[in-house]
């Protein structure tokens, strides 16, 4: 299926490549880095391209491009979710996936490569199945290896590989049993200037900690669990009961995994959490021109917004900003036209304002140069699409471990139309 797997930096330099069949040249990736140029920013650029002889399919993440050279047809997503899976792979074994950590590592990473994938199809992609396999890398098992010639790799196969449940490891004992779940979701939203949604969407996930001894099955209830039309789930999770009683059914990975993602499109229960009262001028006459931003509470459920940033993507004809912030502080990079409100927590008591003056070139700004401005925001213990875990319920050990549930709201790409 994958024929061939390149790594590529932000920079357009490719510094890892892995064949699993026949050699194939760098010059493939010549289509790619067209469409890299075409493209305003990375995630624009589109995921499948098609070349006279090859498919090119490629996910980006964390400012590298993972991109998959294909010989035949075959379904796009399925390329694409185990390219995630090797970034995840990358992510738990070495902190983080990035090039330097990558080119540190070069030999585990090509053992992993090897394991996870045979002959170009999918073989070992859970992340407990390759531990036993291929050892986490630290500093005293490298002093042995070196000194002794010795090998990450396992000398036996894991039991998981051969059960029915191959993202759990047999013999898991902790001394103390917990299991933690934080549902986190981000918000997509248009608003234009007088503060109607133009569009909004939640995208959310459950991301778990379970560290429980034996072969516990755990189920998880939601209160109002109808709230999910479009999901997607870790393999361990038992879709038939899902799809007839609403019901997370699974035996889990041991560790951290995502046990599922949804989607929220319905405007009606998309509650945007801030409004914005903005207004950016030009003056037809002279060089300058008005600022004047102010952001409070909208529906947060009593909770507090935390970690507030505004960016402003100013027209290049805007040379500097002289503002005053009654919250927090700003800066202005007259080079990437990027004005930046760091605001902090947000009082309502006392709403943050920015206003002042800017200083442009002589005459009006191009209208299709309008500024963009963009929000970041969290609130802790909130899910603002309204999902709540009930209860979280534990079969086949007799043991009562810790658990845990947190909620976090985050803004996606949430933008203030001026």
């Amino acid at each position: 299926m994958i024929h061939s797997l390149f790594v590529i930096n932000h920079l357009g330099d490719i510094f890892l490549e892995k064949h699993w069949k026949s050699v194939i040249s760098r010059s493939v990736c010549d289509y790619f880095f067209e469409a890299r140029e075409k493209a305003v920013d990375p995630e624009n650029v589109p995921p499948v391209l098609q070349t006279p002889h090859h498919y090119l399919i490629s996910i980006y993440r964390g400012k590298l491009f993972f991109l998959s050279v294909i010989q035949t047809e075959v379904p796009p997503l399925f390329v694409i979710e185990f390219l995630h899976r090797v970034a995840d792979t990358f992510q738990d074994y070495f902190g983080e996936c990035s090039e330097s950590v990558i080119s540190d590592n070069v030999v585990i990473v090509y053992e992993l490569l090897e394991e996870m994938l045979d002959n170009g199809f999918p073989l070992a992609t859970e992340s407990n199945v390759l531990k036993e396999m291929i050892r986490p890398p630290n500093i005293l098992r490298s002093v042995v290896n070196t000194l002794t010639g010795g090998s990450n790799v396992g000398e036996t196969l894991p039991q998981g590989q051969l059960s029915n449940i191959p993202w759990r490891r047999a013999g898991v004992k902790y001394t103390n049993n917990e299991a933690y779940f934080d549902v986190t979701e981000e918000i997509d939203a248009i608003v234009d200037k007088s503060g109607t949604t133009v569009s909004a969407e939640i995208q959310g996930v459950i991301e778990a900690c379970v560290k429980l001894s034996g072969m516990p099955d755990l189920t998880m209830s939601f209160m109002n669990p109808r709230l999910l039309d479009d999901v997607s789930f870790h393999p361990c999770v038992r879709f038939r009961r899902w799809e007839s009683e609403r019901v997370l059914s699974f035996i889990p990975p041991d560790g951290n995994f995502t046990l599922m993602t949804y989607h929220i499109s319905s405007q009606n229960l998309v509650a945007i959490p801030v409004y914005v009262k903005q207004s950016i001028s030009f003056f037809e006459a002279g060089s300058c021109g008005r600022l004047d931003i102010t952001i409070g509470p909208k529906q947060t459920m009593g909770k507090t917004v935390e970690d507030l940033k505004v960016t402003v993507h100013m027209p290049k004809a805007v040379l500097n900003a002289n503002l005053t912030a009654s919250q927090g502080n700003y800066t202005y990079d007259f080079t990437t036209k990027l004005l930046v409100w760091d605001i902090g927590k947000l009082n309502p008591q006392k709403l943050p304002n920015l206003r002042g003056s800017l200083s442009m070139q002589t005459g009006v700004p191009n209208p299709e140069e309008n500024p963009s401005l963009n929000i970041d925001l969290k609130i802790q213990q909130l899910a603002i699409s309204g999902l709540k875990v009930s209860r979280l319920d534990m079969y086949g050990e007799t043991y009562k471990p810790f658990k845990g549930v947190k909620y976090v709201t985050k803004a996606g790409k949430f933008q203030v139309r001026t």
